[in-house]
């Protein structure tokens, strides 16, 4: 998941609400006056009489004219909102307890040749693939293979320390918090014949005591997926179908590893409109960034400066090889399932697959803005942070619905804007993948320190009508 704000011109600054009508909001009393001749100033002498029977013809208007009608997730993707000028392809799930309530697709999954976006269509969801690897992770402690509190000297055989630190273990916990005095640096990914723990630089180190601040990094997946590793012996890629994919049935996989032939001929490619994020052209063609397969798998699922040999790579040196901090692809439909797996306590559709007091680990806040630890928000989107997934405070800048207190995990990354957002006040599960936006996301004006086209897609899932429930 990449920063917002690194690069592009994203920065977050105190942002303004949109300056028109949102969804359910009438035009104000302005422009109606406006609109019929009748500005704010008093009527010429003589006039009160047409005043007072237009205000009343006005009044018998509004009461019988329907309210507009919102955008819809239609007019978004089409770019007919001020959210975005447009949207690639766009899927959404909103379920509950019993199953899946509505689901629909918007726009490509590719243009060329030219593929209907789908609600079973994988595409790569970014950060999200955090919170898969935390179930997993606690399927490992049930087991009794991992410990979350235990230094992971314990099964990685070597210390992992930070530097002027070498006193303090470092956890699991800390690790899936993002608590560990890790931060990206150089760099959080390492080819194919690397070893991790001699590739770590004084620069992969915030300098901060482990377990005393929040910092977001990708790398800290990296490392987990190293110990997971060492702790079975067992690839990432196959660990994470074993534990969590393949029991759910679930067509998916890390970097397409375990993902079926048909799931990624069905892939979604990511896109901009223009070469990366510092060269937006809205006008312009959608250019692909991931996953343009052309239906074909990757000639080699990792990163490798030297061919292509995983017959001869050794679990436990280098878990950032199958990208576990965003490589997961996976349809909308199936992060539904995941969603609705932690909302019913760990099993779903005749799975147990955790224990309730796991899923209650997974959804117990570790650090908090202001709460002890000192922290940095990640740009005010993150206030609230589990083991391995994001908790919303229900107001302020990490609040793309107003009283959202839910937990799950966004992703973005080539293009993508992703969510997977657990409403447990509400008994629901809220989906969306955003493939693609034809301007920098971050340009319209928006509330919270989610993007614009973000905020109006959730705003139109979390109004699905409770009625239309079982």
């Amino acid at each position: 998941m990449k920063k917002r704000g690194a690069s592009g011109g994203w920065g977050r600054g105190p942002q303004t609400p949109f300056p028109f009508s949102g969804p359910g909001i009438p035009p104000s009393p302005w422009h109606m006056k406006t609109k019929w001749g009748l500005g704010p100033t008093a009527p010429a002498a003589g006039g009160h009489f047409f005043f007072l029977r237009n205000l009343i013809f006005l009044g018998a208007l509004s009461l019988a004219a329907p309210a507009a009608a919102a955008p819809t997730l239609a007019d978004i993707v089409a770019g007919r909102t001020p959210a975005t000028p447009g949207v690639a392809g766009l899927a959404v799930v909103v379920a509950d307890a019993g199953g899946v309530l509505r689901a629909e697709a918007y726009g490509q999954a590719g243009f060329d040749p030219e593929r209907p976006m789908q609600v079973a269509t994988p595409a790569r969801v970014a950060s999200i693939s955090k919170l898969v690897v935390a179930i997993a992770v606690m399927r490992l402690v049930e087991q009794r293979r991992l410990d979350l509190d235990s230094d992971v000297l314990r099964w990685l055989g070597q210390p992992l320390r930070a530097p002027g630190h070498g006193d303090v273990p470092i956890t699991l916990r800390q690790l899936l918090s993002h608590r560990s005095g890790i931060e990206d640096g150089p760099g959080y990914r390492f080819a194919l014949g690397s070893d991790l723990l001699a590739a770590l630089t004084a620069q992969h180190w915030s300098g901060a005591r482990p377990g005393s601040r929040f910092s977001y990094a990708n790398l800290n997946y990296g490392i987990i997926a190293t110990v997971m590793e060492a702790a079975t012996g067992e690839r990432f890629d196959r660990l994470m179908t074993r534990l969590v994919l393949a029991p759910l049935r679930l067509d998916a996989g890390y970097n397409w590893q375990g993902a079926s032939d048909a799931a990624v001929a069905a892939a979604a490619v990511l896109y901009r409109k223009g070469r990366d994020e510092t060269a937006w052209n809205p006008a312009g063609p959608w250019v692909a960034q991931v996953d343009d397969l052309g239906g074909q798998r990757p000639a080699c699922p990792v990163a490798s400066d030297n061919g292509c040999d995983l017959d001869g790579y050794r679990p436990g040196t280098n878990g950032t090889l199958f990208s576990p901090q965003g490589g997961l692809r996976i349809s909308a439909l199936g992060l539904a399932t995941i969603g609705r797996l932690l909302l019913r306590g760990g099993e779903v559709d005749g799975v147990r697959l955790l224990r309730r007091a796991s899923v209650a680990a997974l959804l117990t806040p570790v650090w908090r803005e202001g709460d002890g630890a000192a922290g940095e928000t990640y740009h005010g989107q993150m206030r609230c942070y589990g083991a391995g997934l994001q908790c919303l405070s229900g107001s302020g800048s990490d609040t793309p619905v107003a009283g959202a207190r839910w937990w799950g995990h966004l992703g973005e990354a080539y293009g993508l804007l992703a969510g997977l957002w657990i409403d447990r006040e509400q008994g629901r599960v809220l989906v969306y993948a955003i493939t693609g936006t034809a301007d920098a996301p971050g340009k319209a004006p928006h509330v919270s320190a989610f993007n614009a086209v973000e905020e109006a897609v959730l705003g139109d899932l979390a109004a699905t009508p409770l009625a239309a429930r079982r």
